[in-house]
C-alpha cells in the first residue's frame, strides 16, 4: 500500500492512500484514537481562530477536533448531526454529496442549536474540506439558523480546495492517481 507522508504544522504522518474511484485514490485521514494528533491540531487552529461564540462542525470525523478545541479555549462546540434524532425539535436540514461518502449525506440541527447561533459568531470546523460540499452545507444550516459565520477551518484542504482564500487550514493534501502518484 503506499502512503503520503505530510507535516501537519509540525507533525509527521503518513497517510494511506486509497482509490474511491477507478481514476482517483485520497490520503486517507483519520483523527480517530490518534489523541497526540488531535490535540496537536486543536491547538494550531485555534491559534488561527478569530473570537468566536461557537464552533460547529460535522458528524463524525471533526469530532475530536472540535472536542478537544471547545476543551482547550473554554469556547462551547455544537454538531450538525447525519440525521435527525428523537429528541430533536424544529429541525433543520440541507443534503450534502461528499467526495468520500456514497450516496447523499443529510445535516441537521434542531431549533435549540439553531436558537444558540443566532446572532452569535460562528466558526465552522472539519478534518478535511475536498469538494466544499460539506462546508457549503454547515454554511447553509449557520446562515439559516442567523449565525454568523467568521471562520472556515479545516486540518487538511484537499485538492482545489488548497486554493481557497476562505478557508484556514494547517495544510495541504494532494489527490493522487490510482498507482498513488499526486495529481
Amino acid at each position: 500500500m503506499s502512503v503520503y507522508p505530510i507535516d501537519i504544522a509540525g507533525m509527521k504522518r503518513e497517510l494511506p492512500i486509497f482509490p474511491i474511484s477507478d481514476s482517483l485514490s485520497i490520503g486517507a485521514f483519520v483523527m480517530f484514537g490518534d489523541v497526540e494528533l488531535t490535540v496537536h491540531c486543536a491547538s494550531e487552529l485555534l491559534k488561527l481562530a478569530p473570537e468566536c461564540d461557537y464552533l460547529i462542525a460535522p458528524e463524525a470525523k471533526a469530532i475530536p477536533l472540535v472536542y478537544e478545541m471547545s476543551r482547550q479555549s473554554g469556547i462551547p462546540y455544537l454538531l450538525a448531526r447525519k440525521k435527525a434524532k428523537a429528541y430533536m425539535s424544529g429541525v433543520f436540514r440541507v443534503d450534502v454529496q461528499s467526495i468520500t461518502t456514497q450516496g447523499v449525506q443529510t445535516l441537521v440541527i434542531d431549533k435549540a442549536d439553531a436558537e444558540r447561533m443566532k446572532g452569535r459568531r460562528i466558526v465552522i470546523v472539519d478534518d478535511v474540506i475536498s469538494t466544499g460540499e460539506s462546508l457549503r452545507a454547515m454554511e447553509t444550516l449557520v446562515s439559516e439558523a442567523g449565525g454568523n459565520i467568521v471562520a472556515r477551518m479545516a486540518v487538511l484542504a484537499e485538492g482545489d480546495a488548497a486554493d481557497r482564500k476562505d478557508i484556514t487550514v494547517l495544510a495541504p493534501l494532494p489527490l493522487f492517481r490510482p498507482d498513488g502518484t499526486a495529481l
